[in-house]
């Protein structure tokens, strides 16, 4: 599996460039607000219970993923979130 990591600061392309790659490569792409916007419905950002739930489905998914049969995917990660 390859994993192409795209970060850096709000508002600079990350998402469209990482659609772009995810058309080029045929990767999936996994951006840090999927998991953001899930845990957020039942607790609000920066408390204990979001930063665990958030850590650990972004875990999850990474191995998931990496013990598949998807070539690879992108992920992109919005610094400071």
């Amino acid at each position: 599996m390859k994993l192409v990591v795209i970060f850096g600061p709000p508002a600079v392309g990350k998402m469209a460039v990482g659609r772009e790659l995810a058309k080029l490569t045929g990767f999936k792409l996994f951006h840090n607000h999927m998991t953001i916007e899930l845990v957020i419905e039942f607790f609000d950002y920066g408390t204990p219970k979001f930063n665990i739930l958030n850590q650990e489905f972004r875990r999850r998914i990474f191995e998931e993923v990496a013990s598949s049969d998807l070539p690879g995917y992108d992920f992109y990660l919005c610094l400071g979130t």
